[in-house]
């Protein structure tokens, strides 16, 4: 819920307006007669980069987010195998995979705030 909470902000908010603009200049460069297809295509391209840019910053600190968690996990799964392998039986085992990726949840809720202001700040930065 908190992830939901931080990133729908900073997802919907700042992109949403960036669309909007890209449409706008994009049917500018299609209203221009005099335009070649070619002038038109680059045109709508430059269009396109701002809220290209954008998605670009958010989607990259969401995949780093998705791989220190999913590094995050596979460390704990791979505690669980050794704890296995060494004669720890499957109980113990498995309490001690729930409480490794119990724990990387956590420290993951933790960093959601700073990867929020992250994104804010980078599409902030494109403002300007």
């Amino acid at each position: 819920l908190m992830v939901d909470q931080q990133l729908t902000t900073t997802q919907q908010c700042a992109p949403m307006a960036k669309k909007a603009t890209m449409f706008h200049c994009s049917a500018r460069c299609c209203e221009d007669r005099a335009a070649s297809m070619q002038q038109v295509q680059r045109c709508i391209e430059r269009c396109h980069a701002p809220l290209a840019q954008a998605q670009a910053i958010v989607t990259g600190e969401l995949e780093r987010f998705q791989d220190r968690l999913s590094r995050c996990t596979l460390h704990c799964s791979d505690r669980a195998k050794d704890a296995l392998e060494a004669g720890g039986g499957e109980t113990r085992a498995r309490s001690q995979l729930d409480a490794c990726v119990a724990a990387c949840g956590d420290e993951h809720l933790r960093l959601v705030p700073g990867m929020a202001k992250r994104m804010r700040d980078g599409l902030a930065a494109l403002q300007h």
